[in-house]
């Protein structure tokens, strides 16, 4: 995943672009990195690893060093950004987000085109910022560059572009899949994907950027340059579990649908027959799945509580470390019980995923060892049947890390993943088999997953504008 920022301005706005960068930090873990442009200095650029230190904390020295009117940057879970180029188009510093699924087939199309090479990083790989850069340049316009990119791409590319002389170019992804927002200040501009961010920097939030829509930003004003498309598939996921609860797409706020979706959960376990009355407390699993786990306890009125709390003034976020024994074993580290919340209790937690489950699994066999009666648990949304293509949101090398993919073929065979909508569905007989199995598996007394109409309930946006093909495997 990942996330940029940038402005351009009429006075030095370095500082500004610091913090609004800083706020996509939740959004990746590997790389940050800032770019500037001044008259004086022209185009300067500097990256640094936050696999072990966070943006703000590596970038503190930076904003002595660099200044400009104008600055881009970004939070990356791939590959090293900004890149700065020199093309026929121009010198500029480039940032994107998405993932590219035809990588051979560009770097083919690229390297017949230029005759000329691409650098490797470790096992051949393509930097994907300097490959669409390169694609971009197939064009001898930026413009044209970047739709031809877009078009050329199979996956998702959303792009931020700052050209010597300060003007910002801005793509929003073809489908629309992650936001992009544009915000207006006193003589200046900006762009950023959590909205949040421009309001923190002083920023009006403007408007959002359509599907494949291509904007110029200069100080006094934004500039159309490419219509937007009509079709949009923004991530549902981005809702459940990605997006900053102060953070709003499509004109809907993250904290408020997850409030809403906690709430039609309960209403689905009450209309199933539930007895709610025999939860003692409510809670999330820290931290996103706890404002759903407030909405279901605003619905059940059962008494909401954080049965565990995360220690997170030393420990690293538990996804940080490419390790996955170090990951599970940081997050074990952090959890530290409240036990008169636990002992003899039975609790109901939220979370607002469920993956590959390694982690939960953990959680559940602490709540336990902790005098917990019961644990019953519920997933924010759907089961998750098919890997993401677009944002890039899970390290999974095969679909069988899936926890409810493994648990199917355990059930069925190959065969049963000829059934995934019935097993997503928990009213079917293979649905019920599938939660009952995943509870024996993970120590719960129940397992219910939201269903996929109960999502996009909450999220309120129509249907066929969402992207759901973590959960169906339908792409358009």
């Amino acid at each position: 995943m990942g996330g940029f920022f940038g402005i351009t301005s009429k006075e030095d706005c370095m500082l500004d672009v610091y913090f609004g960068v800083d706020y996509h930090s939740h959004l990746g873990t590997r790389r940050g990195g800032l770019a500037s442009y001044d008259s004086e200095m022209g185009l300067q650029r500097e990256i640094h690893n936050i696999e072990n230190a966070p943006f703000r904390t590596k970038f503190e020295g930076t904003i002595g060093k660099m200044k400009g009117k104008a600055a881009i940057g970004c939070i990356s879970d791939m590959d090293p950004q900004p890149l700065l180029f020199r093309s026929v188009s121009g010198t500029y510093a480039i940032c994107t987000v998405g993932v590219i699924n035809n990588v051979e087939e560009i770097v083919d199309i690229v390297l017949r085109g230029s005759h000329g090479h691409l650098e490797a990083m470790t096992s051949g790989r393509i930097n994907q910022t300097e490959l669409i850069a390169a694609l971009i340049s197939e064009k001898d316009d930026l413009v044209e560059g970047i739709r031809y990119a877009q078009d050329v791409i199979e996956g998702t590319a959303s792009i931020l572009v700052l050209k010597e002389g300060g003007d910002l170019i801005v793509a929003r992804d073809k489908l629309g899949r992650l936001p992009v927002t544009i915000g207006t200040g006193e003589h200046s501009c900006a762009v950023s994907f959590e909205s949040f961010a421009l309001y923190k920097a002083g920023y009006e939030e403007t408007r959002d950027l359509g599907p494949g829509e291509i904007v110029l930003l200069r100080p006094d004003g934004v500039i159309t340059l490419v219509e937007p498309g009509d079709k949009m598939k923004i991530c549902a996921f981005l809702w459940s579990y990605y997006g900053y609860p102060t953070t709003t797409y499509e004109g809907v706020n993250v904290e408020t649908m997850r409030y809403r979706n906690g709430r039609i959960m309960a209403r689905n376990d009450i209309e199933s027959g539930f007895d709610v009355s025999q939860i003692d407390y409510v809670g999330g699993v820290p931290d996103s799945g706890t404002p759903h786990a407030i909405g279901y306890s605003n619905e059940t009125h059962l008494p909401f509580a954080r049965a565990f709390i995360k220690y997170t003034p030393t420990w690293a976020r538990s996804f940080m470390p490419t390790n996955q024994a170090e990951r599970n074993k940081v997050a074990k580290m952090k959890q530290i019980p409240v036990m008169e919340l636990i002992r003899d209790k039975n609790l109901l937690f939220v979370d607002d995923s469920i993956v590959r489950g390694t982690q939960l699994r953990e959680t559940v066999e602490f709540l336990y060892d902790n005098g917990a009666k019961s644990v019953h648990m519920r997933s924010a949304c759907p089961p998750i049947m098919y890997a993401c293509k677009y944002l890039n949101f899970s390290r999974n090398k095969s679909e069988m890390d899936l926890l409810s993919r493994r648990v199917i073929v355990e059930l069925e065979g190959e065969e049963g993943l000829e059934h995934l909508d019935e097993y997503a569905d928990g009213s079917t007989e293979r649905g019920r088999n599938l939660r009952q199995a995943i509870a024996r598996q993970m120590g719960f007394e129940t397992l219910e997953f939201q269903s996929l109409d109960g999502v996009v309930e909450a999220i309120g946006l129509d249907k066929c504008k969402l992207c759901t093909y973590c959960w169906t495997g339908k792409e358009d």
